[in-house]
């Protein structure tokens, strides 16, 4: 490693308590008593305080971390962080706004109950950009949550303070919720697992239940698949919707041949940039050596989809602009972003084409299902390009140069937040020039996330993904 890459790379491995395991070996651990849990949760605290000066990941720290009821769950005794738009009981939740001062939670979100049932020890809670409207997470006159593969670039968002703490190695598995790509981005840019699962398969996110679309689902990053296959497994004992085919504990490739169709460019017509193209028919050619089949799809989708999301990210700013005193009495929407305020400004020019918008981004499903005839899963970009450098997507950045930049770059995951369908993001064996990651992105049909995990094993049995400690 040269001088330049040692001081743009950081990372916090080491011979202590918590090693190289994920969570799902750190856990058999601790059930083998070769570690205890108070020393794995006193050594990853500090190596979250090691890496925390150069990251900037962490919101808020539990004072006194103690494992979660259920010493038999999937991940008992495993340290992790909440993302600071979930309740925590004890801590304020601040969504990432300076707009309020955030009182501390009476009792844990919905989402965080069922996350303490896998008998995690949470250690604080994370960063995020204001309200996850951001792709990237910056902020105004503050410091953004650094990239730990190359610190002068973006670690994505909006669970970006997730993603650079499990990248780090910090934690082995954290919190990521997703609104349109809010899990899989912060995993493409930091070389993790990040899957999105299909509406309903996890309990309700608080803020999204009531909204007109249901578009937010919760889960985590990770650095394996097997334990984002862990988590979902773990989830589902706690509460399983009876409506959605059953995932189970997935444990490795299946063997099953798939068929999977690619895209190397956006429906919407944004094209991805040469790396992530790389990234992508390297993936595809090694589906087919190892016995898949795969052929390009053009999925058709409605012209107006993307103003249209962009629209109802709009109504989102204008409810919490217009209700943010909920949050806390303090509480001024002249405090918050520019990304916020340009949405919310936004809407109220256009909020008489609610109706329409909603309509067509409801009949957004019947296109999707059509792209998947003949198809178990679907291959594309995470992001129309490598994560790019800190300050690219700063809300400081006009709002209409900002928009479009926003656009160029997230131009795939939003279509499954809207169906409600579930898609997985697993790194790519190439990095960028940088050494950045590159993530690619799986869709499948409603509740198929077992045949998601099946695909994202075989390609982690395949090429190993890459080490932050190794390369």
């Amino acid at each position: 490693m040269t001088s330049f890459e040692q001081m743009t790379r950081v990372h916090a491995f080491r011979d202590d308590a918590l090693g190289e395991h994920d969570a799902v070996g750190l856990a058999a651990a601790i059930r083998r008593r070769e570690v205890s849990a108070a020393e794995v949760a006193r050594d990853a605290a500090e190596r979250v305080r090691d890496v925390e000066g150069r990251l900037h990941a962490v919101q808020a720290h539990v004072a006194d971390p103690v494992p979660a009821a259920g010493a038999d769950g999937a991940f008992a005794g495993v340290p992790t962080f909440v993302k600071d738009n979930t309740d925590y009981q004890g801590l304020p939740t601040g969504h990432g706004s300076a707009a309020f001062t955030p009182r501390a939670a009476r009792r844990h979100a919905p989402f965080a109950r069922q996350f303490l049932s896998t008998g995690v020890t949470v250690l604080g809670k994370t960063r995020l950009p204001e309200f996850g409207f951001s792709p990237s997470t910056e902020y105004e006159g503050a410091e953004p949550v650094r990239n730990p593969w190359h610190t002068d670039h973006s670690a994505g968002g909006s669970s970006g303070g997730s993603a650079a703490l499990v990248a780090a190695g910090a934690v082995p598995v954290a919190h990521a919720n997703d609104g349109g790509g809010s899990i899989r981005i912060p995993a493409a840019c930091c070389g993790l697992v990040g899957l999105k699962p299909t509406r309903g398969r996890v309990v309700a996110n608080a803020q999204s239940a009531r909204l007109p679309l249901d578009i937010v689902a919760d889960g985590v990053v990770s650095r394996s698949v097997r334990d984002t296959a862990a988590f979902l497994a773990a989830a589902e004992n706690y509460r399983r919707n009876p409506k959605l085919p059953p995932v189970g504990r997935v444990e490795g490739p299946s063997g099953r041949r798939l068929r999977v169709g690619f895209l190397l460019d956006s429906p919407n017509g944004v094209r991805a940039d040469d790396a992530t193209r790389a990234a992508v028919t390297d993936t595809a050619a090694t589906l087919e050596r190892l016995g898949h089949s795969v052929a390009p799809v053009e999925p058709v989708i409605d012209p107006r989809f993307t103003d249209d999301f962009l629209t109802y990210w709009g109504l989102l700013s204008f409810l919490i602009g217009t209700t943010g005193r909920t949050l806390g009495r303090d509480f001024d929407r002249r405090r918050m972003d520019g990304l916020s305020r340009g949405l919310h400004e936004a809407y109220v020019r256009n909020w008489r084409q609610t109706p329409g918008v909603l309509r067509r981004l409801r009949q957004t499903k019947v296109a999707y299902a059509a792209a998947f005839r003949g198809f178990d899963v679907l291959l594309s970009p995470v992001l129309a390009h490598t994560p790019p450098p800190i300050g690219h997507l700063s809300p400081e950045v006009p709002y209409p140069e900002l928009v479009e930049r926003i656009l160029r770059y997230v131009a795939f995951t939003p279509l499954d937040n809207i169906v409600g369908t579930p898609s997985i993001s697993v790194p790519a064996p190439a990095a960028t020039e940088e050494g950045l990651p590159v993530g690619v992105l799986f869709s499948g049909r409603p509740g198929s996330e077992r045949t998601l995990l099946d695909v994202a094993f075989t390609l982690e049995a395949d090429r190993p993904f890459r080490r932050i400690q190794d390369a």
